[in-house]
């Protein structure tokens, strides 16, 4: 919802998709981006890595109590309201699908979803920072999830907020209310969800 994301589509065509200038380096494709590791993210200047998965250190509930599990999806429903998402940023991550599962453990299966017109999606996603013991200052992200499309509701009862390229900035930047009307499903029509059964789990 996404638990998996890829991305093979070269990272300097990503950045020039973006406006986000020139990107440095070649990388090989990533066909299994899993929550805890690095990302690439476009804060609306540049592209950027960020650990998927926010560590809420510092945060509470509307209780105030501390936020204790680490947060890989944020709900659109709650995202702007929750004070544990008090002073976030917003940004996007790039990716040309995600991975979703149904089934009974053990004998699951693995679904790809991507565009049907096989372009790139974008997640509308939040950004923070955690501060390590080690003194280092981790920059982390969480997607931010919708209700289903009809083309996802099949394999899961929940999906990534997708946006149109056109209303990237008006998430990055647009004011909030602006923002919460573009976390609704993707059109429907607009995913094609196939088996992904050739797809190397142990691989990054």
């Amino acid at each position: 919802m996404p638990g998996r994301l890829f991305l093979t589509t070269p990272v300097a065509e990503v950045a020039i998709a973006l406006g986000a200038g020139d990107w440095p380096e070649d990388e090989p494709p990533r066909r299994n981006m899993a929550p805890g590791q690095d990302v690439l993210v476009f804060d609306g200047n540049v592209l950027k890595r960020m650990r998927w998965g926010m560590i809420p250190v510092g945060r509470v509930n509307a209780r105030g109590r501390p936020v204790m599990e680490t947060i890989i999806n944020a709900r659109s429903e709650t995202v702007f309201d929750k004070s544990a998402f008090k002073g976030v940023g917003r940004a996007v991550v790039p990716a040309d699908g995600w991975y979703e599962w149904t089934g009974k453990a053990r004998r699951k299966q693995p679904w790809r979803l991507r565009a049907a017109d096989e372009g790139l999606l974008f997640f509308a996603a939040i950004t923070d920072h955690w501060d390590a013991p080690d003194g280092r200052r981790i920059a982390q992200v969480a997607t931010v999830t919708c209700e289903p499309s009809e083309d996802v509701r099949s394999v899961h009862d929940r999906m990534g907020v997708l946006l149109p390229l056109a209303s990237v900035s008006t998430w990055l930047s647009g004011p909030e209310a602006e923002a919460r009307a573009l976390a609704v499903p993707f059109s429907d029509g607009s995913l094609i969800v196939e088996p992904a059964g050739d797809v190397d789990w142990t691989a990054p």
